[in-house]
């Protein structure tokens, strides 16, 4: 596999590449000179073979001839500009290695193995001659979504059936089974869906909000109000505004208050389920958020701490609700506390950081008092 670029007489270049391991710097390898700036590889290192991240031209301290080459770009959307520098300033800021802030953002499991697929069934061309009413219910669901394919798992759920009736209906050809790629996309969020009526102090600062996030560019605002102000449907106002501006908005909260209410909350207003990032979801659902993230399919994010590394392809606007609580605080391993990276994050996104809280954190108010944040209070 090493030898694949040579074999083939493809030019090559000196890249150094960004592992996610405690070194301090890059190292350099050989890769096709065409390979662009931010792709995932896999170089071998110390006897293994890692992921890594072509983070620019190489130093070129080494002789040629003795550096190892790139056995594999990877299939990935590149890592943006944006996130490099976020991923350098963040270590930076909090005296780590680059390579252990690139293990933050790479960590999802299978981002290596290449595209999978999965069977669907989708509306098939003929009827069955005995219709019952489990049958009569699985073609009225593929008929309400005209053109669109589900997992078979989905489809018995959806219909209240068992996977029997699916096989017989595929026999009967009524059902049409195809291939999907093996990570189902996320279904568009509407920002008109659902909306909310709001009272005059709500909409004056959602109007605010809404002014700062269409004008894509940085600024933060500490969101302050007491319990049941209406936090929530302003901030969520903000969302709506990031979704019609076609960018991507990242919702983050305190790891126990990510519940199940608040993600119907968020479907509701919106009309679709967000994408969800925590301790408690599957390596196969990271990789699916991680993949759909990367390339824009997920346009909101609501999570944990941890999903500020996630490699957003147009990030718009980053919530922190919630912002004074201790568990924002990342302790172990890399150490980093989740509201100021937010704040950094926005900064290079070109986005909006909005600090929500009905008892900011001393830092937050004195950013507020010294005007470096705006500030909106909800009675």
């Amino acid at each position: 596999m090493s030898d694949l670029f040579e074999e083939s007489g493809a030019a090559e270049a000196v890249f150094s590449v960004l592992t996610p391991a405690p070194i301090e710097r890059a190292l350099d390898y050989l890769a096709p000179a065409d390979t662009p700036v931010g792709s995932f590889v896999e170089v071998p290192l110390g006897g293994r073979t890692i992921l890594g991240v072509v983070w620019g031209p190489g130093e070129g301290a080494f002789a040629r001839e003795k550096l190892k080459r790139v056995e594999r770009v990877l299939d990935l959307p590149p890592m943006r500009a944006e996130m490099r520098e976020f991923l350098s300033r963040a270590a930076e800021y909090t005296i780590t290695d680059p390579g252990m802030m690139t293990r933050l953002a790479t960590r999802a499991p299978g981002l290596t193995d290449p595209p999978g697929a999965r069977r669907i069934y989708r509306l098939g061309a003929a009827r069955p001659e005995r219709m019952t009413p489990a049958r009569s219910r699985v073609i009225a669901v593929l008929e309400e979504h005209p053109g669109l394919g589900f997992a078979p798992s989905d489809l018995c759920a959806l219909a209240g059936v068992s996977a029997g009736v699916l096989k017989g209906l595929a026999e009967a050809d009524a059902l049409e089974a195809a291939e999907a790629p093996r990570d189902a996309a996320y279904p568009p969020l509407d920002p008109d869906a659902a909306p909310v009526t709001l009272t005059e102090a709500q909409e004056a600062a959602a109007a605010e909000l809404r002014r700062a996030v269409a004008a894509q560019a940085f600024s933060a605002t500490l969101l302050k109000g007491v319990t049941g102000s209406g936090k929530t449907e302003v901030y969520l106002e903000a969302v709506a505004e990031c979704l019609r501006q076609g960018r991507q908005a990242l919702i983050l909260l305190p790891e126990i208050a990510l519940t199940a209410s608040f993600l119907r909350r968020v479907e509701q207003r919106f009309g679709a389920r967000p994408a969800e990032w925590h301790s408690a979801i599957t390596g196969a659902e990271r990789r699916r958020v991680w993949r759909a993230v990367a390339d824009g399919g997920a346009q909101v994010v609501v999570g944990a701490r941890s999903s500020l590394f996630l490699p957003f392809a147009n990030l718009g606007l980053v919530v922190v609700d919630e912002e004074h609580d201790a568990s924002y605080k990342q302790e172990d391993g890399v150490r980093y506390h989740a509201r100021d990276m937010a704040v950094l994050r926005a900064s290079i996104e070109g986005g909006v950081a909005l600090l929500a809280s009905a008892t900011p954190s001393l830092e937050s108010w004195a950013n507020a008092d010294a005007g470096k944040y705006a500030r909106l209070d909800l009675p």
